[in-house]
């Protein structure tokens, strides 16, 4: 049975860092495109990186462009989101998933996480 687990998720100030880590389980990574998305209240999920084994990271929304960086270990299964200067505007409930491409809409794609909440606040 596919699962995607997101962890990392917390409480940090304007301008700190998170690291967020997405454990794939049941699945072929190298098959899938892994998808960074996140959900503010009231707000459409939002695609914000895509990545995959053979191709690397070659998507990232220009809302996190240059503070957001993707890294892997292959051999854990896991994907991680380094965030840094992290701003209010970025706290939002933040989501991994697993398809074949890096799709446009998110009913594109086929599996998902539960979410982790990053909240940032003074």
């Amino acid at each position: 049975q596919v699962q995607l687990v997101e962890s990392g998720g917390g409480l940090v100030r304007p301008g700190g860092s998170l690291r967020l880590s997405c454990t794939a389980s049941g699945l072929t990574l190298d098959d899938y495109v892994i998808g960074w998305f996140r959900q503010a209240p009231g707000k459409e999920r939002e695609k914000i990186s895509c990545s995959s084994s053979s191709d690397g990271d070659w998507f990232y929304a220009g809302s996190v462009a240059g503070r957001f960086d993707i890294s892997r270990d292959n051999a854990k299964k896991t994907i991680y989101l380094q965030m840094h200067n992290l701003q209010p505007r970025d706290a939002a409930v933040y989501y991994c998933a697993a398809d074949p491409v890096c799709g446009t809409f998110v009913d594109e794609w086929d599996y998902w996480g539960q979410g982790t909440q990053v909240t940032v606040s003074s």
